[in-house]
């Protein structure tokens, strides 16, 4: 993938540096010669916050870790009641990653106030880097975690929710170091936060195909996502007749079927669905399943749309178990509206990118970041990296130096002008 060459390619950041560390974070839980397993509050996720946290101090801030396991870095300006300004991302990954997921929001954020520092630029807010607990959710099957907990939207009974193993989080967080406990006297302060900007990877193929080394984002689709849990009878798979059986592997198969035809009817939508996780007990290659657990993800960026798919499906559900004498159960575990990124912060990096001689075409987001929690408490906006034909949550995920430091430099540059006091109007 050859990068595309702004017309002024003079960078403020370190490109090599940013670079670097990014390869050395990739060697904290790596798997193969480029994947990478961090889990969220493992012990791999612990040393990747250390590491992190060093650069931040290096960069010139203070660090620390709250009790959601947000890691957080503090660069002082000169209003100290002044809404702060936020930029990072996470650096928890999902079981088969990559190396460039959430990562380079964080650490293209640390370069961007290292820049800053180095250059004499004083903030007249504080910024703030923050590297946000569990945004990915595949360790306790619900994400966004870390930017949840910081503005008061943690839901009831999360700190029991269970990894594979039986670890609850409320573990989890005991073992990384974090205390639940804290959790009471803490309070989200409306306000506090004028704006938030994410840096992140497009893990989809339209800057590629546009030839763009980077883009602005639009809008995060509203992502959906479900535990379902379908129940028949065991029974032998030699003996019992198939007018007889009451098998809920076939009645997860017709919803899997079901769900994979709803998303493709429209083709020109930008409408998603996918079962990514399937339990089946009793698993043997004997015995007719008994029950099925399987989790249902949708996404769209029109609302309207996104509901009529849910109740279809939710009809569907229920069709499919009254055929096959199945019991169900439907666990919601997400479900947020489409956001759209704030017109004045686009408007700032338009401009700013116009001055690298760069013009990013706006494009929408169907993965959900942690840009989605904070956009209902500021204003947020994302600028996205191209990455190698789209691939993403796998090892093979690629983005060039090139285009990351574009990125990079182009959330410098915006951060600088906010950091400034300046709006759109320049």
């Amino acid at each position: 993938m050859k990068p595309l060459q702004a017309k002024e390619n003079k960078h403020h950041i370190q490109a090599e540096r940013l670079h670097q560390r990014i390869m050395a974070l990739a060697a904290i839980g790596r798997i193969g010669t480029t994947g990478v397993c961090r889990l969220a509050l493992s012990p791999e996720d612990r040393a990747g916050v250390e590491l992190v946290k060093g650069w931040m101090e290096e960069a010139g801030m203070t660090a620390r870790i709250d009790p959601f396991g947000n890691l957080i870095g503090v660069y002082k300006g000169r209003d100290k009641q002044a809404p702060v300004l936020m930029l990072g991302s996470h650096i928890d990954s999902q079981p088969y990653g990559g190396r460039f997921d959430g990562v380079i929001g964080v650490l293209g954020a640390i370069e961007a106030v290292q820049t800053m520092a180095e250059r004499g630029i004083m903030s007249e807010m504080d910024i703030e880097v923050v590297a946000f607990c569990d945004e990915e959710g595949c360790r306790f099957n619900k994400g966004l975690f870390g930017a949840r907990g910081m503005t008061g939207k943690l839901e009831e009974g999360e700190l029991a929710r269970a990894d594979k193993n039986g670890v609850t989080r409320r573990e989890a967080l005991l073992q990384f170091g974090c205390d639940p406990a804290e959790y009471d006297s803490y309070s989200f302060e409306a306000g506090r936060i004028r704006a938030f900007l994410e840096l992140h990877i497009e893990q989809g193929p339209v800057l590629e195909a546009k030839n763009e080394p980077i883009g602005i984002v639009s809008g995060i689709s509203g992502p959906v996502w479900w535990t379902v849990e379908m129940t028949g009878f065991a029974g032998h798979a030699g003996s019992v007749p198939m007018a007889m059986r009451q098998d809920a592997m076939v009645g997860c198969a017709k919803v899997i079927v079901a769900l994979d035809e709803l998303a493709r009817r429209e083709p020109a939508a930008p409408t998603v669905g996918t079962v990514g996780s399937v339990a089946v007990f009793p698993d043997s290659r004997n015995i007719i399943p008994e029950k099925v657990s399987f989790t249902v993800d949708f996404r769209d960026i029109e609302l309207e749309r996104r509901n009529k798919l849910e109740q279809e499906l939710r009809g569907i559900i229920e069709q499919v178990s009254l055929e096959h004498g199945l019991a169900y159960t439907i666990r919601e575990d997400t479900n947020s509206e489409p956001r759209y990124c704030a017109d004045w912060l686009k408007t700032i990096l338009h401009r700013e990118a116009a001055g690298m001689g760069l013009a990013p075409p706006e494009l929408m987001s169907g993965p959900f970041h942690d840009s989605l929690t904070m956009s209902y408490v500021c204003d947020y906006s994302m600028i996205f990296v191209r990455c190698e034909e789209g691939i993403s949550h796998n090892p093979r995920e690629y983005a060039a130096p090139e285009d990351i430091a574009l990125g990079a430099e182009l959330l410098y540059r915006a951060a600088v002008q906010i950091a400034r006091g300046r709006s759109e109007a320049g």
